[in-house]
């Protein structure tokens, strides 16, 4: 488990922009190679936050956008490791493949996000993703992203 203190000492992002409320599991499938861990995440969706104002104001749905960017956080703390000089690594989004939105995100969901290391090869990473709510597939991709310093 990881609390919104924690979230913050790993992602740079802050308010409006970050999207990932707590962390409910990280599971580590052993050794040096990140490829099997996987991470449980979760975003309360509320009907304050910015993006409803616009869109859409008489049927609030999240953008798919920002779906797949509550993805790409959940990634960067499974990815987190230590810096080896004590600073902080930037976590970049190289590509996105087989994003598919399944259903709408809308306030009051509770955004359960699983990812999982599907292929380390050290600074280069791709992730399976899924976003739920409420036991329904609500979107998913894969995310192939790059962590440096």
């Amino acid at each position: 488990m990881m609390s919104s203190k924690e979230i913050l000492n790993v992602l740079p992002h802050r308010f409006p922009f970050l999207l990932v409320d707590k962390v409910l599991e990280i599971k580590k499938a052993g050794g040096e190679n990140r490829a099997g861990d996987q991470i449980v995440a979760i975003k309360n969706i509320t009907f304050n936050e910015p993006q409803f104002q616009g869109h859409f104001p008489e049927f609030p749905i999240m953008p798919g956008v920002l779906v797949i960017e509550c993805m790409a956080q959940t990634c960067g703390l499974l990815a987190f490791k230590p810096h080896p000089s004590g600073g902080k690594w930037n976590f970049f989004i190289l590509g996105i493949d087989k994003a598919r939105f399944r259903k709408p995100v809308v306030p009051g969901d509770t955004l359960e996000v699983h990812a999982k290391v599907l292929k380390d090869k050290g600074a280069f990473v791709t992730f399976e993703c899924r976003a739920m709510a409420g036991g329904e597939l609500k979107a998913e991709a894969e995310i192939f992203a790059q962590m440096s310093p």
